[in-house]
């Protein structure tokens, strides 16, 4: 695969943060959903293959197709312009500001909550032929999941917020590092075997991705999930996507920018 250097693909970094922040209401969106979209349908997969075989690795192994082909067709997710935007605006680009960053947050979270519940309901409907049935093994084990990860986690109180929070972090580390693994290479197979290895972690570990949630927390109650919207936003939702933004721009964004674009002195050679 052709490999660019750090210093060129962290460059590449941030002209695509300046592009999301400039980038047109419509097209942010219509990027935005579809990439919530196409994440929603690879979390039905990889759930499916994990129910159907009881190996939950063999889901995590497949479960990148998904992220690799939304990067690839250009459309963009909420854990992805949490680390770019910023670059843009440490850098100083034109016109990027505070503001700019926020406006692009807002709709590419729209967007992807959009496309993520378009396919829950969608898949819902099909699991219960048109809410006729029980939603079968694949439906309970989704339902079960937003359980988990929500009345789970209340189960524990402020240390049960905080754990989602550091899952979140640990969670768009890995991400960002597969939407970094997207601009390394100007091969497609390149980019995505680069994307490929980070996402299958964070899906094997469980951590928490704001945008996958989008899709399985309503699917849940909507599958008969035992827990309310408001326990969705409070016990996971909210605290994931902070820990997304923190995770990837601290551990993925700020070092890459900071040691290959704001390198620092070199040492005198004696």
């Amino acid at each position: 695969m052709a490999y660019l250097l750090p210093s060129e693909f962290v460059t590449k970094m941030v002209d695509a943060g300046e592009s999301k922040v400039h980038m047109s209401t419509r097209d942010t969106l219509i990027r935005a959903y579809m990439a919530g979209a196409i994440l929603a349908l690879a979390a039905v997969f990889a759930i499916t293959i994990a129910v159907k075989t009881g190996v939950f690795l063999i889901g995590a192994i497949l479960f990148p197709v998904g992220f690799c082909m939304l990067y690839l067709m250009g459309f963009d997710l909420l854990t992805g312009v949490f680390v770019l935007t910023p670059l843009a605006l440490l850098d100083k680009r034109p016109g990027v500001t505070v503001k700019g960053i926020l406006r692009n947050w807002g709709l590419v979270f729209l967007g992807n909550f959009g496309g993520a519940l378009t396919v829950a309901i969608m898949m819902a409907f099909v699991f219960t032929y048109g809410f006729n049935t029980d939603p079968g093994a694949v439906g309970a084990k989704i339902a079960s999941v937003g359980e988990a990860r929500t009345l789970g986690y209340a189960e524990y109180g402020v240390a049960g917020w905080f754990t989602i929070f550091i899952r979140g972090m640990l969670c768009n580390w890995m991400v960002s590092m597969g939407v970094v693994g997207a601009m390394i290479s100007t091969s497609v197979s390149g980019k995505v075997i680069a994307m490929w290895m980070p996402i299958m972690v964070f899906f094997f570990m469980g951590f928490e991705h704001s945008v996958v949630n989008m899709f399985l927390f309503p699917s849940g109650i909507i599958m008969g999930g035992d827990f309310s919207v408001m326990d969705y936003f409070i016990w996971n939702e909210i605290p994931t996507a902070l820990g997304n933004l923190v995770g990837g721009l601290a551990f993925t964004g700020l070092t890459l920018y900071t040691t290959h674009i704001r390198t620092g002195k070199k040492r005198a050679i004696a």
